[in-house]
């Protein structure tokens, strides 16, 4: 009996700890839930598409959004984890990072206003936390823990250690027309760095995605005197695919057919948009133009003065690929299908039209994406969809993790935003 029973708790302690890794992504868990989004609080709607990253003490909190296709308003809770570098729960206590009880009501809500999918529009601010680092905020239901809504990440940053960055052309030559390298250099004159490979780690992300952010901890020059360490990898660490400017589709119209949308159908209790049909694009020559990275912009045109996030439409809209028929999984990418994580993000054959297909149920505005074939690592290959080209607008961000001697847990003591040439829209 005693075995069994340690074999249970043992179990539990499996389980518990398996659901905590999966409850540190940025994910929606359950399929009423939409348009999940968090971003500093801003006046301007293309706030929204800004990186959820703040100063530790700084005058602008992150807010977020979110809907629930109901007719009624649920009870949700939200609550904060602290996590370390690598995404893993930290050692901290709730305490330790906040001066109030760790739960928080969601009581903010707007019902939406004459759309045909009737949805509940949810926002709450977020508390000030007195530590920097990783950070994920959980939102269930009916105070139970265990029936989680969506997961969303978010970082608090503290300049400790002075950090710049650049976008290079790589030191391979190879690939220098389709690459972008991203050297730093960080002075960490403020901290007690003994083993710098041990205690402060570098992560790149491109167009806020996790799924192919880089992690460096070896620096390639090192200082101990004047306390610099340089990262500018010959070898390829600090270097990403350059891309394609995002295709993107205009749904801010249902009486009109936007941009990139072939029709739209508008019943009394559905709208239906099938986008133009997209062909691979990677052999053709560079071509300049506005997009949004990969994020997605709500906004409706049909009522251009009303509240944007509650009489907005939601559409069923079907994205059309043609290529021949593969044995490769094909997947649409993009902020709104969680960068190939969502169900409805990996397309299927349809043998009728001979194109890769999925439906999205998105709401009203702008959204960027590209196509990618999933690789046997689990990693997306846009290349053969997209091209590459060094000339692409991107934007990078640099975070610098630091682990103290005899700390419990990683601050983030170095941020960089990084978009040369910006040509957002």
């Amino acid at each position: 009996m005693r075995n069994l029973m340690s074999l249970c708790l043992l179990f539990g302690a499996m389980l518990s700890f398996h659901m905590s890794i999966a409850q540190t992504e940025n994910k929606v868990y359950k399929d009423h839930i939409q348009s999940v989004r968090l971003f500093p609080l801003g006046t301007e709607v293309y706030g929204q598409l800004d990186s959820p990253v703040i100063p530790l003490r700084g005058n602008k909190p992150l807010i977020l959004f979110f809907d629930d296709i109901a007719y009624d308003p649920a009870q949700y809770q939200l609550k904060l984890i602290h996590c370390d570098a690598d995404w893993q729960p930290s050692q901290l206590r709730d305490n330790d990072f906040l001066t109030v009880f760790n739960e928080f009501n969601i009581q903010d809500y707007t019902y939406s206003i004459d759309t045909r999918v009737p949805y509940i529009h949810y926002k709450f601010r977020l508390p000030n936390v007195t530590k920097s680092g990783n950070y994920v905020l959980k939102v269930y239901a009916g105070r139970d823990e265990d029936n989680v809504m969506f997961t969303k990440r978010f970082m608090v940053y503290e300049n400790l250690f002075a950090t710049a960055a650049a976008v290079v052309p790589p030191s391979e030559t190879l690939n220098r027309q389709q690459n972008q390298q991203i050297n730093t250099i960080i002075n960490y004159s403020k901290g007690e760095v003994m083993d710098p490979a041990s205690q402060v780690t570098v992560v790149l992300r491109q167009n806020q995605r996790w799924d192919n952010a880089k992690i460096l901890k070896k620096p390639t020059f090192l200082n101990q005197s004047s306390k610099i360490m340089r990262f500018e990898s010959f070898e390829g660490e600090n270097t990403f695919k350059a891309g394609n400017e995002f295709r993107f589709v205009d749904l801010r119209f249902i009486r009109a057919t936007g941009v990139n949308i072939s029709s739209i159908k508008v019943d009394t209790d559905r709208i239906d948009a099938m986008a133009s049909i997209d062909v691979p694009r990677e052999k053709e020559p560079y071509s300049q133009y506005l997009d949004l990275n990969g994020q997605y912009l709500v906004y409706t045109n049909d009522r251009p003065s009303g509240n944007h996030e509650v009489e907005s439409e939601y559409i069923l809209t079907t994205f059309n690929l043609s290529i021949p028929k593969t044995s490769r999984p094909v997947y649409l990418l993009g902020s709104m299908t969680g960068w190939g994580d969502d169900v409805q993000s990996e397309m299927t054959w349809n043998d009728e039209f001979k194109v890769y297909q999925t439906t999205v149920f998105l709401k009203q505005g702008w959204y960027d994406y590209q196509y990618a074939f999933k690789t046997q690592y689990g990693e997306f290959d846009t290349f053969p969809f997209e091209g590459s080209h060094f000339e692409t607008e991107n934007e990078y961000e640099i975070l610098v993790y630091f682990r103290n001697l005899g700390s419990r847990y990683d601050q983030l003591v170095g941020y960089v935003y990084l978009q040369p040439n910006r040509r957002r829209l």
